[in-house]
């Protein structure tokens, strides 16, 4: 019997550490990839990004939101940071991008990995560990990040002007648009929470305000005294002024964001559309109950699941010289 119960527990051994190996090796990538070719390129990461970030807590946000928009069009591959050329409008360039900044923060912590590591470290995986070491800095999760990505050689403007989720989207839409990159409903919840940081301009949300259905409304499922509020800061025709997404600590990532959402504060349009839905209504409300006893947590299973989005490995695609151009 003490055989039996010994070969027993070995077996469960063996089968827990082949489902730790699956999970850590899925779709190419592996926790420590570099160890070997660039030991210390998690750490150059995060110093050279803690040079920006601790003198500019506001980087952190459109850092993350980087992140975000390159999973979303043809996977983490890198191709949001390709500039456009004579022959070909890239992603950057695409409207929904227009506004996103800190590529200079990218660009320097490339420079830091090529001096030490010369082309060893992808420009995709340079984007996955900055969106975790910023929302780190300003007080939001840790995640492991597996890396071994490896950067695509396309990128198209139209792609991103059609497929990224918009502000202005309902909730079917966004669950269309999660559901094909092999995201849930959950996940769109939770990474909705990235909202807690960073700013949003007055002409994405001038239509709630002031001409909701084409006659002059205010979008009915914005709170009346917020909408006020945000009336005095975003005249009409106003095309400069921000607005802070989690009013008071839009620098700090915490879970505010739901408290918000569920008082009919949501900034934009595809905030007030997690309330639509029976499960993104849920998972907003008991997070604002329980003051985000679960968020982070949450968000960091849902980043480390969005960055397996479409990624390049092995042989595929290039490790990039200068995250700008392809080689």
């Amino acid at each position: 019997m003490a055989i039996q119960k010994l070969f027993a527990v070995c077996f469960l051994q063996l089968v827990f550490a082949f489902l730790l190996a699956g999970l850590t090796n899925a779709g190419g990538l592996q926790l420590g990839f570099y160890q070997r070719a660039c030991p210390d390129a998690e750490l150059i990461v995060h110093q050279t990004l803690y040079r920006y970030v601790s003198r500019d807590r506001t980087l952190a946000a459109p850092l993350l939101r980087m992140h975000f928009h390159d999973c979303f069009i043809r996977g983490c591959d890198g191709s949001v940071l390709l500039s456009s050329t004579e022959k070909n409008q890239a992603e950057k360039d695409a409207i929904p991008n227009k506004t996103l900044r800190g590529f200079n923060v990218i660009d320097a912590v490339k420079s830091a990995l090529e001096k030490n590591c010369p082309g060893v470290v992808s420009c995709s995986d340079v984007l996955a560990l900055v969106a975790r070491d910023a929302v780190l800095m300003i007080g939001g999760p840790h995640w492991d990040v597996p890396t071994g990505r490896r950067d695509g050689r396309v990128s198209i403007a139209n792609e991103a002007l059609f497929n990224l989720p918009s502000p202005f989207a309902n909730i079917t839409v966004l669950k269309q648009q999660f559901a094909a990159t092999g995201l849930s409903v959950k996940d769109l919840a939770v990474l909705s929470g990235g909202h807690t940081i960073g700013i949003g301009h007055c002409t994405i949300i001038s239509n709630r305000l002031y001409n909701f259905t084409g006659k002059g409304d205010t979008d009915p499922s914005l709170d009346p005294r917020y909408a006020a509020q945000l009336k005095k800061k975003c005249k009409p025709g106003n095309s400069n002024t921000v607005v802070e997404m989690d009013p008071g600590s839009f620098k700090t990532f915490d879970e505010d964001y739901y408290n918000i959402v569920a008082k009919r504060r949501g900034l934009f349009r595809s905030d007030a559309a997690l309330l639509d839905d029976a499960e993104t209504r849920d998972y907003v409300k008991f997070q604002s109950r329980t003051q985000g006893s679960t968020f982070a947590q949450d968000f960091a299973e849902s980043m480390v699941k969005m960055g397996y989005i479409g990624v390049l490995t092995g042989e595929q695609g290039e490790i990039r010289k200068r995250c700008a151009v392809v080689n």
